[in-house]
Protein backbone atom coordinates (compact mmCIF):
# COMPACT_ATOMS: atom_id res chain seq x y z
CA UNK A 1 0.00 0.00 0.00
CA UNK A 2 3.17 2.36 0.62
CA UNK A 3 4.43 2.08 -3.42
CA UNK A 4 1.04 3.93 -4.31
CA UNK A 5 1.15 4.99 -8.19
CA UNK A 6 1.26 8.83 -8.11
CA UNK A 7 -0.93 10.94 -10.74
CA UNK A 8 1.46 13.61 -11.47
CA UNK A 9 0.61 17.31 -12.84
CA UNK A 10 2.60 20.59 -12.45
CA UNK A 11 -0.55 22.19 -11.17
CA UNK A 12 -3.41 21.53 -9.16
CA UNK A 13 -6.07 20.15 -11.88
CA UNK A 14 -9.17 21.73 -10.14
CA UNK A 15 -11.33 19.19 -10.79
CA UNK A 16 -11.19 15.60 -12.46
CA UNK A 17 -10.67 13.20 -9.72
CA UNK A 18 -10.62 15.99 -7.11
CA UNK A 19 -14.32 16.25 -7.22
CA UNK A 20 -13.52 12.25 -6.04
CA UNK A 21 -10.92 13.37 -3.75
CA UNK A 22 -13.96 15.91 -2.05
CA UNK A 23 -16.29 13.67 -1.62
CA UNK A 24 -14.23 11.41 0.44
CA UNK A 25 -13.05 14.20 2.66
CA UNK A 26 -16.43 14.85 2.81
CA UNK A 27 -17.48 11.67 4.32
CA UNK A 28 -14.71 11.79 6.21
CA UNK A 29 -15.77 15.08 8.47
CA UNK A 30 -18.90 13.10 8.83
CA UNK A 31 -17.44 10.11 10.60
CA UNK A 32 -15.00 12.22 12.51
CA UNK A 33 -16.43 15.76 13.23
CA UNK A 34 -20.19 14.89 12.87
CA UNK A 35 -19.55 11.79 14.96
CA UNK A 36 -17.47 13.80 17.96
CA UNK A 37 -20.43 16.19 18.33
CA UNK A 38 -23.00 14.07 18.47
CA UNK A 39 -21.12 12.45 21.59
CA UNK A 40 -22.30 15.34 23.84
CA UNK A 41 -25.98 13.80 23.18
CA UNK A 42 -25.06 10.66 25.34
CA UNK A 43 -23.96 13.73 27.79
CA UNK A 44 -27.02 12.95 30.04
CA UNK A 45 -26.99 9.30 29.69
CA UNK A 46 -23.43 9.24 30.82
CA UNK A 47 -23.68 12.01 33.78
CA UNK A 48 -27.23 9.31 35.11
CA UNK A 49 -25.57 5.89 34.19
CA UNK A 50 -22.35 6.74 35.77
CA UNK A 51 -23.56 9.26 38.61
CA UNK A 52 -21.27 11.48 37.72
CA UNK A 53 -21.15 15.58 37.89
CA UNK A 54 -20.79 18.04 34.61
CA UNK A 55 -17.14 18.10 34.79
CA UNK A 56 -16.22 14.52 34.95
CA UNK A 57 -18.61 13.73 32.46
CA UNK A 58 -17.53 16.39 29.95
CA UNK A 59 -14.03 15.45 30.06
CA UNK A 60 -15.04 12.22 27.70
CA UNK A 61 -15.54 15.09 24.80
CA UNK A 62 -12.66 16.71 25.53
CA UNK A 63 -10.38 13.65 25.66
CA UNK A 64 -11.62 12.45 22.01
CA UNK A 65 -11.25 16.19 20.66
CA UNK A 66 -7.58 16.84 22.03
CA UNK A 67 -6.47 13.70 20.90
CA UNK A 68 -7.58 14.23 18.01
CA UNK A 69 -6.22 17.31 17.64
CA UNK A 70 -3.12 16.69 19.87
CA UNK A 71 -2.26 14.01 17.29
CA UNK A 72 -2.71 15.53 13.97
CA UNK A 73 0.82 16.11 13.39
CA UNK A 74 1.07 12.33 13.41
CA UNK A 75 -1.76 12.20 10.81
CA UNK A 76 0.14 14.21 8.62
CA UNK A 77 3.68 12.19 9.32
CA UNK A 78 2.33 9.27 8.09
CA UNK A 79 0.85 10.72 4.90
CA UNK A 80 3.84 12.24 4.08
CA UNK A 81 6.12 9.15 4.41
CA UNK A 82 3.56 6.57 3.25
CA UNK A 83 0.28 8.16 1.90
CA UNK A 84 -2.82 9.61 2.72
CA UNK A 85 -5.04 6.40 1.95
CA UNK A 86 -2.39 4.64 4.56
CA UNK A 87 -3.22 6.64 7.02
CA UNK A 88 -7.09 6.95 7.00
CA UNK A 89 -7.68 3.24 6.56
CA UNK A 90 -5.22 2.71 9.63
CA UNK A 91 -7.34 5.62 11.41
CA UNK A 92 -11.02 4.01 10.23
CA UNK A 93 -9.37 0.59 12.23
CA UNK A 94 -8.58 2.56 15.22
CA UNK A 95 -11.44 4.43 15.90
CA UNK A 96 -13.90 1.76 15.11
CA UNK A 97 -12.48 -0.31 17.70
CA UNK A 98 -12.43 2.39 20.00
CA UNK A 99 -16.32 3.48 19.59
CA UNK A 100 -17.20 -0.77 20.37
CA UNK A 101 -14.91 -1.13 23.10
CA UNK A 102 -16.49 2.06 24.76
CA UNK A 103 -20.10 0.09 24.10
CA UNK A 104 -18.48 -2.30 26.72
CA UNK A 105 -17.32 -0.18 29.13
CA UNK A 106 -18.10 0.10 33.20
CA UNK A 107 -16.58 3.40 34.13
CA UNK A 108 -15.78 6.99 32.86
CA UNK A 109 -12.14 6.05 32.96
CA UNK A 110 -12.70 2.93 30.47
CA UNK A 111 -14.81 5.47 28.14
CA UNK A 112 -11.55 8.20 28.60
CA UNK A 113 -9.20 5.66 27.16
CA UNK A 114 -11.50 4.10 24.61
CA UNK A 115 -13.94 6.74 23.55
CA UNK A 116 -11.64 9.03 24.19
CA UNK A 117 -7.98 8.35 23.55
CA UNK A 118 -8.31 5.52 20.84
CA UNK A 119 -11.28 7.02 18.46
CA UNK A 120 -9.97 10.22 18.80
CA UNK A 121 -5.98 8.89 17.66
CA UNK A 122 -8.16 7.30 14.96
CA UNK A 123 -9.89 10.65 13.80
CA UNK A 124 -6.71 12.15 13.95
CA UNK A 125 -5.16 9.62 11.32
CA UNK A 126 -7.51 10.96 8.96
CA UNK A 127 -8.70 14.54 9.74
CA UNK A 128 -5.79 16.80 8.35
CA UNK A 129 -4.61 14.24 5.57
CA UNK A 130 -7.93 14.19 4.21
CA UNK A 131 -7.77 18.08 4.51
CA UNK A 132 -4.55 18.87 2.90
CA UNK A 133 -5.72 16.58 0.07
CA UNK A 134 -8.30 18.41 -1.39
CA UNK A 135 -5.45 21.33 -1.17
CA UNK A 136 -3.25 19.42 -3.86
CA UNK A 137 -6.27 19.22 -6.06
CA UNK A 138 -7.69 22.59 -6.31
CA UNK A 139 -6.30 25.99 -6.32
CA UNK A 140 -8.55 28.71 -8.44
CA UNK A 141 -11.81 27.15 -6.86
CA UNK A 142 -10.07 26.17 -3.13
CA UNK A 143 -12.43 27.42 -0.95
CA UNK A 144 -15.38 26.25 -3.03
CA UNK A 145 -13.73 22.81 -2.53
CA UNK A 146 -12.95 22.98 1.10
CA UNK A 147 -16.72 24.09 1.89
CA UNK A 148 -17.89 21.18 0.25
CA UNK A 149 -15.75 19.29 1.81
CA UNK A 150 -16.18 20.69 5.41
CA UNK A 151 -19.88 20.51 4.82
CA UNK A 152 -19.47 17.10 5.86
CA UNK A 153 -19.74 18.13 9.54
CA UNK A 154 -22.55 20.11 9.10
CA UNK A 155 -24.60 17.35 7.40
CA UNK A 156 -23.66 15.08 9.71
CA UNK A 157 -24.51 16.44 12.81
CA UNK A 158 -27.98 17.31 10.86
CA UNK A 159 -28.92 13.35 10.15
CA UNK A 160 -26.31 11.57 13.05
CA UNK A 161 -28.07 13.70 16.02
CA UNK A 162 -32.03 12.51 15.79
CA UNK A 163 -30.19 9.49 14.75
CA UNK A 164 -28.31 9.39 17.64
CA UNK A 165 -31.25 10.36 19.40
CA UNK A 166 -33.17 7.30 18.52
CA UNK A 167 -30.96 4.97 18.78
CA UNK A 168 -30.03 5.96 22.76
CA UNK A 169 -33.83 5.28 23.24
CA UNK A 170 -34.18 1.93 21.65
CA UNK A 171 -31.12 0.02 21.85
CA UNK A 172 -29.21 2.34 25.11
CA UNK A 173 -26.41 4.28 25.27
CA UNK A 174 -24.28 0.53 24.80
CA UNK A 175 -26.44 -0.07 21.57
CA UNK A 176 -25.83 3.74 19.70
CA UNK A 177 -21.93 3.23 20.60
CA UNK A 178 -21.81 -0.33 18.49
CA UNK A 179 -23.95 0.78 16.35
CA UNK A 180 -21.68 4.04 15.31
CA UNK A 181 -18.76 1.42 15.36
CA UNK A 182 -19.24 0.00 12.30
CA UNK A 183 -20.72 2.90 10.90
CA UNK A 184 -17.07 4.62 11.26
CA UNK A 185 -15.47 2.28 9.27
CA UNK A 186 -16.72 3.64 6.55
CA UNK A 187 -13.43 5.32 6.84
CA UNK A 188 -11.12 2.69 5.45
CA UNK A 189 -13.35 3.69 1.84
CA UNK A 190 -13.01 7.43 1.99
CA UNK A 191 -8.97 6.38 2.44
CA UNK A 192 -9.48 4.38 -0.81
CA UNK A 193 -10.64 7.41 -2.95
CA UNK A 194 -7.49 9.64 -2.05
CA UNK A 195 -5.42 9.14 -4.94
CA UNK A 196 -2.12 10.51 -4.22
CA UNK A 197 -1.02 13.86 -6.29
CA UNK A 198 2.61 15.08 -7.14
CA UNK A 199 2.94 18.88 -8.08
CA UNK A 200 5.80 20.49 -9.41
CA UNK A 201 7.29 21.92 -5.62
CA UNK A 202 6.17 18.16 -4.49
CA UNK A 203 8.82 17.37 -7.31
CA UNK A 204 11.19 19.35 -6.28
CA UNK A 205 11.20 18.96 -2.87
CA UNK A 206 10.86 14.81 -3.51
CA UNK A 207 14.25 14.97 -5.55
CA UNK A 208 16.25 17.01 -3.41
CA UNK A 209 15.51 14.38 -0.40
CA UNK A 210 16.12 11.89 -2.97
CA UNK A 211 19.72 13.29 -3.28
CA UNK A 212 20.06 13.43 0.10
CA UNK A 213 19.17 9.86 0.51
CA UNK A 214 21.18 8.45 -2.27
CA UNK A 215 23.92 10.69 -1.53
CA UNK A 216 23.71 9.00 2.24
CA UNK A 217 23.53 5.33 1.35
CA UNK A 218 26.83 5.89 -0.92
CA UNK A 219 28.53 7.26 2.22
CA UNK A 220 27.12 4.32 4.42
CA UNK A 221 28.49 1.72 2.15
CA UNK A 222 31.65 3.31 1.48
CA UNK A 223 32.49 3.45 5.41
CA UNK A 224 29.71 2.43 7.46
CA UNK A 225 31.41 2.88 10.81
CA UNK A 226 32.20 5.99 10.40
CA UNK A 227 31.78 8.78 12.66
CA UNK A 228 31.52 11.73 9.47
CA UNK A 229 28.55 9.65 7.78
CA UNK A 230 26.85 9.70 11.00
CA UNK A 231 27.04 13.40 10.94
CA UNK A 232 25.95 13.59 7.46
CA UNK A 233 22.86 11.72 7.77
CA UNK A 234 21.83 13.63 11.19
CA UNK A 235 22.72 16.67 8.61
CA UNK A 236 20.33 15.33 6.33
CA UNK A 237 17.71 14.18 8.38
CA UNK A 238 17.61 17.39 10.17
CA UNK A 239 17.57 19.51 7.19
CA UNK A 240 14.41 17.89 5.88
CA UNK A 241 13.08 17.97 8.70
CA UNK A 242 13.53 22.11 8.93
CA UNK A 243 12.40 22.50 5.43
CA UNK A 244 9.33 20.74 6.30
CA UNK A 245 8.49 22.81 9.27
CA UNK A 246 10.35 25.95 8.38
CA UNK A 247 6.68 27.72 8.04
CA UNK A 248 7.30 27.59 11.98
CA UNK A 249 9.51 31.05 11.69
CA UNK A 250 6.95 32.69 10.02
CA UNK A 251 5.64 35.39 12.09
CA UNK A 252 2.36 35.51 10.14
CA UNK A 253 2.15 31.75 10.71
CA UNK A 254 2.98 32.87 14.37
CA UNK A 255 -0.23 34.81 15.04
CA UNK A 256 -2.37 32.73 13.48
CA UNK A 257 -1.41 29.56 15.80
CA UNK A 258 -2.15 32.34 18.67
CA UNK A 259 -5.47 33.07 17.41
CA UNK A 260 -6.31 29.55 16.73
CA UNK A 261 -5.36 29.01 20.82
CA UNK A 262 -8.19 31.23 21.86
CA UNK A 263 -10.21 30.16 18.83
CA UNK A 264 -10.60 26.39 19.75
CA UNK A 265 -10.93 27.58 23.37
CA UNK A 266 -14.23 29.08 22.99
CA UNK A 267 -16.25 27.10 20.18
CA UNK A 268 -15.75 23.45 21.81
CA UNK A 269 -18.06 24.25 24.91
CA UNK A 270 -21.15 25.06 23.08
CA UNK A 271 -21.68 21.05 21.62
CA UNK A 272 -21.10 19.88 24.71
CA UNK A 273 -23.48 22.13 26.86
CA UNK A 274 -25.91 23.31 24.15
CA UNK A 275 -28.57 19.99 24.88
CA UNK A 276 -27.89 20.60 28.33
CA UNK A 277 -28.32 23.87 28.80
CA UNK A 278 -31.49 23.68 26.60
CA UNK A 279 -33.17 20.90 28.83
CA UNK A 280 -32.54 22.69 32.21
CA UNK A 281 -34.45 25.56 30.98
CA UNK A 282 -37.62 23.45 30.03
CA UNK A 283 -36.79 21.92 26.27
CA UNK A 284 -37.77 18.41 25.51
CA UNK A 285 -34.89 16.10 24.99
CA UNK A 286 -36.31 16.11 21.17
CA UNK A 287 -36.28 19.58 20.50
CA UNK A 288 -32.92 19.87 22.17
CA UNK A 289 -31.27 17.26 19.70
CA UNK A 290 -33.30 19.38 16.83
CA UNK A 291 -30.98 22.46 17.88
CA UNK A 292 -27.93 19.97 17.02
CA UNK A 293 -29.75 19.32 13.64
CA UNK A 294 -30.17 22.87 12.88
CA UNK A 295 -26.64 23.65 13.68
CA UNK A 296 -25.54 20.87 11.30
CA UNK A 297 -27.71 22.22 8.71
CA UNK A 298 -27.03 25.81 8.85
CA UNK A 299 -23.16 24.87 9.20
CA UNK A 300 -23.55 23.18 5.69
CA UNK A 301 -24.93 26.82 4.41
CA UNK A 302 -21.76 28.06 6.03
CA UNK A 303 -19.14 25.96 4.53
CA UNK A 304 -20.81 26.34 1.65
CA UNK A 305 -22.01 30.04 0.53
CA UNK A 306 -19.08 30.94 2.49
CA UNK A 307 -16.71 29.38 0.56
CA UNK A 308 -18.33 30.17 -3.09
CA UNK A 309 -18.70 33.70 -1.57
CA UNK A 310 -14.93 33.85 -1.09
CA UNK A 311 -13.98 32.67 -4.11
CA UNK A 312 -15.65 35.65 -5.86
CA UNK A 313 -13.08 37.86 -7.64
CA UNK A 314 -14.70 40.81 -5.13
CA UNK A 315 -13.72 38.85 -1.97
CA UNK A 316 -10.90 36.94 -3.23
CA UNK A 317 -8.27 39.46 -1.93
CA UNK A 318 -10.32 39.56 1.65
CA UNK A 319 -10.34 35.72 2.56
CA UNK A 320 -8.54 36.54 6.39
CA UNK A 321 -10.60 39.54 6.47
CA UNK A 322 -13.85 36.95 6.17
CA UNK A 323 -12.17 34.71 8.41
CA UNK A 324 -11.43 36.90 11.33
CA UNK A 325 -15.32 38.25 10.63
CA UNK A 326 -16.77 34.74 11.36
CA UNK A 327 -14.91 34.00 14.31
CA UNK A 328 -16.04 37.34 15.82
CA UNK A 329 -19.37 36.67 15.11
CA UNK A 330 -19.12 33.72 16.92
CA UNK A 331 -17.93 35.26 20.05
CA UNK A 332 -20.56 37.56 19.80
CA UNK A 333 -23.80 34.86 19.50
CA UNK A 334 -21.76 33.54 22.95
CA UNK A 335 -22.15 36.80 24.77
CA UNK A 336 -26.07 36.38 23.64
CA UNK A 337 -26.96 32.56 24.84
CA UNK A 338 -27.62 33.44 28.53
CA UNK A 339 -30.23 35.63 27.96
CA UNK A 340 -31.96 33.48 25.62
CA UNK A 341 -34.50 31.24 27.62
CA UNK A 342 -36.80 29.31 25.41
CA UNK A 343 -36.92 27.38 22.19
CA UNK A 344 -38.11 29.89 19.87
CA UNK A 345 -34.76 31.75 20.92
CA UNK A 346 -32.54 29.28 20.72
CA UNK A 347 -33.43 28.41 17.42
CA UNK A 348 -32.43 31.92 15.81
CA UNK A 349 -29.27 31.58 17.53
CA UNK A 350 -28.23 28.26 16.67
CA UNK A 351 -28.61 29.41 13.07
CA UNK A 352 -26.46 32.69 13.46
CA UNK A 353 -23.96 30.51 15.34
CA UNK A 354 -23.92 27.58 12.65
CA UNK A 355 -23.59 29.69 9.96
CA UNK A 356 -20.49 31.68 10.99
CA UNK A 357 -19.32 28.10 12.65
CA UNK A 358 -19.24 26.55 9.05
CA UNK A 359 -17.65 29.75 7.41
CA UNK A 360 -14.53 29.78 9.49
CA UNK A 361 -13.94 26.55 9.59
CA UNK A 362 -13.76 26.38 5.90
CA UNK A 363 -11.50 29.28 5.78
CA UNK A 364 -9.00 27.50 8.33
CA UNK A 365 -7.53 25.49 5.37
CA UNK A 366 -7.60 28.46 2.96
CA UNK A 367 -5.67 30.98 5.15
CA UNK A 368 -3.23 28.55 6.11
CA UNK A 369 -2.48 27.52 3.01
CA UNK A 370 -2.16 31.65 1.95
CA UNK A 371 0.54 32.10 4.45
CA UNK A 372 2.70 28.59 4.36
CA UNK A 373 1.82 27.58 0.37
CA UNK A 374 0.53 24.21 -0.76
CA UNK A 375 3.69 22.25 -0.37
CA UNK A 376 3.66 22.86 3.92
CA UNK A 377 0.11 22.42 4.00
CA UNK A 378 -0.47 19.39 5.48
CA UNK A 379 2.53 19.57 7.71
CA UNK A 380 0.84 23.30 8.58
CA UNK A 381 -2.34 22.07 9.09
CA UNK A 382 -1.14 19.07 11.29
CA UNK A 383 0.25 22.04 13.63
CA UNK A 384 -2.92 24.21 13.29
CA UNK A 385 -5.22 21.26 14.58
CA UNK A 386 -2.51 20.24 16.89
CA UNK A 387 -2.59 23.66 18.74
CA UNK A 388 -6.55 22.88 19.12
CA UNK A 389 -5.76 19.86 21.43
CA UNK A 390 -5.49 21.97 24.65
CA UNK A 391 -8.30 24.34 24.67
CA UNK A 392 -10.29 21.14 23.42
CA UNK A 393 -9.27 19.40 26.35
CA UNK A 394 -9.33 21.86 28.72
CA UNK A 395 -12.55 24.37 27.40
CA UNK A 396 -15.51 21.59 28.64
CA UNK A 397 -14.22 20.53 31.79
CA UNK A 398 -13.65 24.17 32.91
CA UNK A 399 -17.38 25.22 31.78
CA UNK A 400 -18.22 22.44 33.02
CA UNK A 401 -16.70 23.26 37.13
CA UNK A 402 -18.18 26.83 36.37
CA UNK A 403 -21.55 25.40 36.00
CA UNK A 404 -20.72 22.96 38.84
CA UNK A 405 -19.74 25.87 40.62
CA UNK A 406 -21.97 29.07 39.93
CA UNK A 407 -25.20 27.01 39.15
CA UNK A 408 -25.60 28.64 35.94
CA UNK A 409 -24.54 28.33 32.84
CA UNK A 410 -23.53 31.98 32.07
CA UNK A 411 -19.93 32.61 33.15
CA UNK A 412 -18.94 29.58 31.08
CA UNK A 413 -20.93 31.34 27.79
CA UNK A 414 -19.14 34.65 28.45
CA UNK A 415 -15.64 33.42 28.84
CA UNK A 416 -16.25 31.35 25.48
CA UNK A 417 -17.49 34.32 23.72
CA UNK A 418 -14.62 36.84 24.75
CA UNK A 419 -12.31 34.45 24.31
CA UNK A 420 -13.16 34.11 20.34
CA UNK A 421 -13.93 37.72 20.29
CA UNK A 422 -9.92 38.36 21.22
CA UNK A 423 -8.84 35.49 18.56
CA UNK A 424 -10.56 37.90 16.18
CA UNK A 425 -9.44 41.00 17.20
CA UNK A 426 -5.56 39.54 17.48
CA UNK A 427 -5.83 38.54 13.62
CA UNK A 428 -7.46 42.39 12.69
CA UNK A 429 -4.46 43.86 14.70
CA UNK A 430 -1.52 41.85 13.86
CA UNK A 431 -2.72 42.36 9.80
CA UNK A 432 -3.39 46.46 10.52
CA UNK A 433 0.56 46.34 11.88
CA UNK A 434 1.62 44.26 9.09
CA UNK A 435 0.21 46.88 6.56
CA UNK A 436 1.49 49.85 8.43
CA UNK A 437 4.95 48.72 8.27
CA UNK A 438 4.65 47.64 4.26
CA UNK A 439 3.43 50.79 3.70
CA UNK A 440 6.47 52.41 5.66
CA UNK A 441 8.80 50.43 4.14
CA UNK A 442 7.39 51.26 1.12
CA UNK A 443 7.91 55.07 1.37
CA UNK A 444 11.12 54.43 2.88
CA UNK A 445 12.46 53.05 -0.27
CA UNK A 446 10.76 55.48 -2.68
CA UNK A 447 12.46 58.11 -0.41
CA UNK A 448 16.43 56.29 -0.36
CA UNK A 449 16.25 55.66 -4.82
CA UNK A 450 13.71 55.14 -6.95
CA UNK A 451 15.46 52.56 -8.53
CA UNK A 452 16.16 50.88 -4.93
CA UNK A 453 19.96 50.03 -6.61
CA UNK A 454 23.28 50.35 -3.69
CA UNK A 455 24.65 53.63 -2.71
CA UNK A 456 27.28 54.33 -0.56
CA UNK A 457 29.15 56.04 2.42
CA UNK A 458 33.03 55.71 2.11
CA UNK A 459 33.06 51.72 2.98
CA UNK A 460 29.61 51.59 4.46
CA UNK A 461 26.72 50.19 1.84
CA UNK A 462 23.21 50.34 2.02
CA UNK A 463 20.70 48.14 -0.05
CA UNK A 464 16.28 48.32 0.20
CA UNK A 465 15.90 45.06 -1.17
CA UNK A 466 12.43 44.63 -3.48
CA UNK A 467 8.92 43.64 -2.57
CA UNK A 468 8.80 39.28 -2.86
CA UNK A 469 5.25 38.35 -2.91
CA UNK A 470 5.33 34.74 -2.51
CA UNK A 471 3.17 31.61 -2.14
CA UNK A 472 4.03 31.24 0.48
CA UNK A 473 2.62 34.58 1.92
CA UNK A 474 4.04 38.27 1.44
CA UNK A 475 6.98 39.84 2.75
CA UNK A 476 9.22 42.71 2.52
CA UNK A 477 12.92 42.06 2.98
CA UNK A 478 15.64 44.88 3.44
CA UNK A 479 19.59 44.30 3.36
CA UNK A 480 21.91 46.17 5.33
CA UNK A 481 24.94 46.33 4.36
CA UNK A 482 26.17 48.77 6.52
CA UNK A 483 25.52 51.59 8.90
CA UNK A 484 23.90 55.11 8.05
CA UNK A 485 23.75 56.22 4.48
CA UNK A 486 24.53 60.25 3.35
Amino acid sequence: MAKVNRARSTSPPDGGWGWMVVAGCFLVTICTRAVTRCISIFFVDFQTYFSQDYAQTAWIHSIVDCVTMLCAPLGSVVSNHFSCQVGIMLGGLLASTGLILGSFATSLKHLYLTLGVLTGLGFALCYSPAIAMVGKYFSRRKALAYGISMSGSGIGIFILAPVVQLLIEQFSWRGALLILGGFVLNLCVCGALMRPITLKDDQTTSEQNHVCRTETQGFQRASPSSTWTKEWVQTCLCGSLQQEYSFLLMSDFVVLAISVLFMAYGCSPLFVYLVPYALSIGVSHQQAAFLMSILGVIDIIGNITFGWLTDRRCLKNYQYICYLFAIGMDGLCYLCLPMLQSLPLLVPFACTFGYFDGAYVTLIPVVTAEIVGTTSLSSALGVVYFLHAVPYLVSPPIAGWLVDTTGSYTAAFLLCGFSMIFSSVLLGFARLVKKMRKTQLQFLAKESDPKLQLWTNGSVAYSVARELDQKDGESVAIAMLGSNPT
